[in-house]
């Protein structure tokens, strides 16, 4: 930003995005694309470090990376079609979303250790702090909001 006193041009500071970095793909559910997920979130992630000035650590980074993980497997396994994973970040948070073509809701089992599977949705409530599930025209999409704070 820069201020203007006097007819003399002063620097005040960095300036900053004032929209949030947002990035989307479309996945066909081929075999692989769980890992190319992966990768573009870590690609966005490294963006939004460039952009934003975002300090993500480490723990930061693989939370979100596993909420990627978490969410994309179940619009794979549970919809007939194509997915698409839309990221949107800021300095302080990054919204995972992941839009399908099923119209069921994704259910939230009750916390159960000798449970083998389902335990997806209990991992993204467990590291989002946010979690919101809605039927869409075409489907249905989950969002996940992901704190980037220090770690």
């Amino acid at each position: 930003m820069i201020d203007h006193v006097d007819g003399a041009v002063i620097p005040t500071g960095f300036d900053v995005p004032v929209e949030p970095l947002r990035r989307a793909a479309h996945f066909s559910g081929d075999p692989g694309c769980i890992a190319e997920a992966r990768t573009f979130a870590a690609r966005f992630l490294d963006r939004l470090r460039t952009e934003w000035c975002a300090t993500i650590g480490q723990p930061a980074e693989e939370k979100v990376l596993l909420v990627v993980s978490e969410l994309v497997t179940n619009a794979d396994r549970h919809s007939n079609g194509p997915y698409i994973l839309d990221l949107e970040g800021t300095d302080d948070s990054v919204s995972v979303c992941v839009y399908d073509s099923s119209s069921a809701l994704p259910r939230r089992f009750p916390k159960d250790p000798e449970r083998i599977g389902r335990h997806g949705l209990e991992i993204v409530h467990a590291l989002a702090a946010e979690v919101v599930v809605e039927r869409v025209p075409v489907g249905k999409r989950v969002r996940a909001v992901m704190r980037l704070g220090a770690e």
